[in-house]
């Protein structure tokens, strides 16, 4: 087949060099995207008397008659189309003859590429935003169902606190709501059309670049034409919100994958999301939760993989660009599927309080809220810090709680200190204290639940 753009050429392209360039491999799936370009494109020319209306109607006509046959399957894309746009532009001019070589009237494949780009890129916006909306329904529901029940807050993967499984939740919410912040801040930047700004510098044809963008539903055109085509910003930012976001389920799968181990058994992840070993009858491994903690790693490589290929290349359009979408297009795919897969598990999750009660008595969790307690009564809050280290020194010693230090000891320690002085060091009175804006206390935590709920009503449906 004859290129579309071969008139100077009088060799054909060599074959592995044609392999090589090709790009249509991959951007077949934005055939929708670029037919939907190419409408609102011919639409414009017809509107502005650059073509008849009866052509921008034979034109129109074609173009769904090609996106018909491909969806039924019958695309026969290879590589000697190249790339989506002259694989669609010659399946037309095929189809209506020669009133087809009009399309690409006042357009160049570089903004074109550009506008099947942006177009395809927001509508799988819209479904990750679906799917992370989706995510946080099933954390403030798990949320509120564990909003009473205690678990062991750790910092340095050592016992710190006592605090409640649904504050562990509502922290995981705002990271995917900063997450679904992020997207939509990206989604608004992005969504301005590049049709029209032709190879890098416009166009001397009479054309409507507000009209595209209207007809596109793009809030506006885009202000300058060598930026049109050459900006890839609108991607990076996308990579870059995967690369965040996948960072926050990659650390949340890392927790599940401690909670499920025999030394801790806090949680019972459902059969549908584990596997077995080859070798070992016993085993039921977290398999999801490890690979998704592996997925983050291709999603920060698509990020880096692009941020390399814009660097250092000049104004205005180069063909290091078509190295944009394979990443892309792999970022989309493996963020969407993780985040299904994550939120389908967490639904699928219990939490096993009676092994998590076990590990109370460990680490001395209530430590801090004893220090508060003694900087209620007046003591200095780096006083009463010291006198609790040394409580700490003296349980290690004689292998006993706070609970069972002796009145005597607790005089030696500090003079200050008597067994009434202690206060509620239960627990769950530790737990219900810390009602401080943010804190872990059930009714702090079901604050944040009302709060999170009525937020994620406001995220908008692109």
């Amino acid at each position: 087949m004859a290129s579309l753009w071969g008139g100077r050429f009088e060799k054909e392209m060599d074959d592995l060099v044609k392999r090589f360039n090709a790009s249509i491999g991959f951007e077949e799936r934005m055939y929708n995207e670029d037919i939907d370009g190419s409408i609102a494109h011919v639409t414009m020319l017809g509107e502005q008397g650059i073509i008849a209306m009866e052509e921008k109607d034979q034109i129109i006509a074609g173009l769904e008659t090609i996106r018909r046959r491909i969806a039924e399957g019958n695309g026969n894309f290879s590589i000697e189309d190249e790339d989506i746009y002259m694989g669609v532009e010659s399946r037309l001019i095929a189809e209506i003859g020669e009133v087809g070589k009009k399309l690409h009237t006042a357009r160049s494949r570089n903004d074109q590429c550009q506008i099947d780009s942006r177009l395809y890129l927001r509508k799988e916006i819209k479904e990750v935003l679906h799917r992370l909306c989706y995510l946080e329904s099933v954390i403030l529901e798990k949320a509120e169902k564990y909003a009473d029940s205690l678990t062991v807050g750790f910092t340095h993967m050592q016992h710190a606190q006592p605090i409640t499984i649904g504050f562990i939740f509502m922290a995981y919410f705002q990271m995917f709501r900063r997450d679904i912040e992020r997207l939509l801040d990206a989604y608004d930047r992005m969504n301005l059309c590049p049709l029209g700004a032709c190879a890098l510098a416009g166009t001397t044809l009479p054309t409507n670049r507000h009209r595209t963008a209207e007809l596109l539903g793009f809030r506006a055109p885009t202000e300058n034409a060598m930026d049109s085509v050459s900006d890839r910003d609108y991607m990076l930012e996308f990579l870059s919100d995967a690369s965040i976001s996948m960072m926050h389920l990659s650390r949340w799968a890392e927790e599940f994958v401690w909670w499920n181990s025999q030394e801790f058994s806090y949680i019972a992840i459902d059969d549908s999301y584990c596997t077995g070993s080859s070798i070992m009858p016993q085993k039921k491994n977290p398999d999801m939760a490890e690979l998704l903690r592996g997925k983050v790693g291709r999603v920060y490589g698509d990020l880096m993989q692009l941020l390399t290929v814009m660097k250092g290349t000049p104004l205005a359009y180069n063909k290091d660009f078509q190295e944009d979408k394979e990443s892309l297009f792999d970022a989309i795919d493996t963020w969407k599927a993780s985040i299904q897969i994550f939120a389908n598990m967490l639904d699928k999750t219990e939490f096993r309080m009676d092994q998590i009660e076990k590990q109370f008595a460990k680490g001395f969790l209530n430590a801090t809220d004893i220090a508060e307690h003694f900087a209620k009564q007046g003591i200095p809050f780096r006083e009463a810090h010291s006198i609790v280290g040394r409580m700490v020194k003296v349980c290690e010693t004689r292998n006993c709680d706070f609970e069972d230090l002796t009145e005597e000891e607790l005089q030696a320690i500090d003079s200050r200190v008597t067994r009434n002085s202690l206060g509620d060091i239960s627990m769950k009175a530790c737990v219900d204290a810390r009602v401080s804006f943010g804190g872990t206390a059930p009714t702090e935590v079901r604050r944040q639940i009302a709060v999170g709920t009525e937020w994620l009503k406001t995220v908008p449906q692109l």
